[in-house]
């Protein structure tokens, strides 16, 4: 079994209780359609164990397969220097078919939405900064022998992650407090 080579540090994106017992580290690609479904899995399991858990959520753009992957997951690490990381992800999850019809405008269109300072955000999106922040989430899935997405870890342990569903997740959690 894969183990978790990156502990969970500042530098990741958390939500729910920072001292759970049990934390759930997903390495996703915003095109994955796989990513998609589990997308609403995730929420649910924050909406009925947050309190009990920790979700900490790194990129891994799967670029061959998914083109527009690279360029959501940058979009979203700009977003969270604006402190709307979350919004940005959930809104890229909830729009995912929009990533395929990507104009030259890109990811404006959702940082309009998310009312974002649209000067920043694109100056963010073009920085090395969040261009790096992506390649080290994406290395630390390879370290950790992410070779598809979603890739989960519970408490540092892989997860099955191919046949993913809220029961095998939330079982995973619930073992865990």
């Amino acid at each position: 079994m894969s183990k978790l080579r990156i502990p969970v540090n500042e530098k990741d994106h958390q939500t729910g209780n920072p001292k759970a017992k049990a934390v759930l580290v997903e390495y996703g690609d915003y095109q994955c359609p796989h990513c998609g479904i589990a997308h609403p899995l995730i929420k649910r399991l924050l909406k009925e164990f947050g309190n009990q858990m920790l979700f900490v959520f790194r990129n891994f753009p799967i670029q061959e397969a998914h083109p527009a992957a690279m360029i959501a997951a940058i979009s979203a690490e700009a977003a969270g220097l604006q402190g709307k990381f979350w919004e940005m992800h959930d809104l890229i999850y909830e729009n995912q078919d929009e990533l395929y019809e990507l104009g030259e405008d890109g990811m404006e269109p959702f940082a309009k939405k998310l009312g974002l300072d649209l000067k920043k955000f694109i100056h963010d999106s073009q920085s090395k900064q969040m261009n790096s922040k992506v390649e080290d989430d994406f290395e630390g899935g390879i370290r950790s022998g992410v070779n598809g997405t979603p890739g989960f870890f519970i408490n540092g342990n892989r997860l099955n992650s191919y046949d993913a569903t809220y029961a095998s997740l939330a079982d995973a959690v619930v073992g865990l407090v």
